[in-house]
């Protein structure tokens, strides 16, 4: 155990994953369906309820333990559990590339904010600090309460029309034809997929989808990785381990499950990379949760800015109310809005103070709440397809 813990973290996670690679049971080469029963979960902390990420993530889930709750021996004693006798721990790392210290003037003395409080600014570290734990799984735990997962059917929404909703927010292009790939090209910006029809369940055709979408995120436009890699090369495959570490993260945040795909044609240089260059599995898991995030971000831009809409009428609204269709020309003085009756053509001026204003506020937020997405119009692939810069999986 003491050899263990000496060794850096992404070695210890990279040995692994090379073991469960040659198995084929690394956390990405097991598909998971919507369909089953608990939900899968990701690991995280009992007593903060936050997921770990990175290559914490990776390295729990190498653990193979079925509960996805963990803590540290302190943080089980606060609740008065208490750790096995004989049980290990697990290492996990924390990374501090920040410091907080209080802002000072010219004079040195500290910059006090309207409230006389010192203001704290965030300044960058010269060199990150890394700081180990230990943590112990809900399984080694003596006390816990068992594990209530949640049932999928229980959801408050539909986990494939929230996958279809992110997809049309992206406005990446998709292209839909026959065949037996889906991958992303770069020299085009686009992404093609089979016919839906083509999959024997949606949520395999959403966690298809979606795993290109994470390569689409690579575009220099957006995340700007190095993607623009012939098949069969490492590079091809380091970006292949990004987008399905991801997909692991974002099927199990979306509930839709997640397919592998075929990895036949990427594990022997996964095993060579992780060999060769250990820490690999480091910056790959950290791209993985950049990928995420930049995914979960559409979707929170949207949110955000679907709650705003909701607020007041816009201009350029159209509104169904009681037999006809309201339509908001434009804003004027004093907060005054120029309307139009489409069914009869007149226009009048509304005041927020009217009542008419009132309805038309809550119709508008009725049918926001009800509202279907746009399907969003794919134009044919117009460059020839190539095993450049073309990233994607073989169904």
């Amino acid at each position: 155990m003491a050899g263990e813990k000496a060794k850096a973290l992404h070695i210890q996670v990279a040995e692994k994953l090379i073991e469960q690679l040659k198995a084929g049971t690394a956390p990405w080469q097991k598909p998971w369906s919507s369909e089953n029963l608990p939900a899968f979960e990701l690991p995280y902390n009992v007593q903060t309820g936050n997921r770990y990420k990175g290559i914490n993530t990776l390295m729990l889930l190498l653990a193979e333990r079925e509960d996805p709750r963990w803590m540290t021996f302190k943080q089980a004693a606060a609740s008065d559990w208490q750790v096995k006798k004989g049980e290990k721990g697990t290492m996990i790392q924390f990374v501090k590339t920040t410091d907080q210290q209080t802002k000072r003037d010219e004079k040195g003395k500290p910059v006090l904010n309207e409230q006389g409080q010192p203001v704290k600014i965030n300044l960058k570290l010269a060199k990150p600090i890394i700081t180990s734990a230990w943590v112990f799984n809900a399984e080694q735990i003596k006390g816990i309460p068992s594990l209530e997962r949640q049932d999928t059917k229980s959801l408050t929404w539909n986990p494939l029309e929230r996958a279809e909703s992110l997809i049309m927010q992206s406005a990446a292009a998709i292209h839909h034809r026959a065949g037996d790939r889906a991958f992303y090209s770069p020299i085009a910006d686009q992404i093609t997929m089979p016919l839906r029809e083509q999959f024997d369940e949606p949520g395999k055709y959403y966690a298809t989808l979606l795993h290109e979408l994470g390569h689409w995120t690579g575009h220099t436009d957006r995340l700007d990785r190095s993607i623009m890699n012939r098949f069969g090369t490492e590079d091809y495959a380091r970006e292949e381990l990004r987008a399905e570490i991801a997909s692991l993260l974002i099927g199990q945040e979306f509930r839709i499950g997640h397919d592998p795909g075929q990895h036949a044609a990427y594990v022997g240089s996964w095993i060579k990379v992780l060999q060769e260059t250990p820490f690999e599995i480091h910056s790959a898991a950290a791209d993985a949760e950049k990928i995420f995030n930049y995914l979960t971000s559409i979707e929170r831009k949207q949110e955000i800015k679907a709650e705003t809409s909701t607020k007041f009428l816009s201009t350029g609204d159209e509104i169904p109310y009681k037999d006809t269709v309201y339509k908001v020309q434009g804003h004027l003085k004093q907060g005054r809005l120029r309307m139009e009756d489409q069914n009869s053509g007149n226009t009048f001026i509304l005041s927020r103070s009217d009542g008419l204003y009132g309805s038309l506020l809550h119709a508008k937020q009725e049918l926001a709440t009800g509202k279907t997405v746009q399907k969003k119009i794919i134009e044919p692939l117009q460059t020839p397809e190539s095993e450049i810069a073309a990233h994607g999986i073989k169904r």
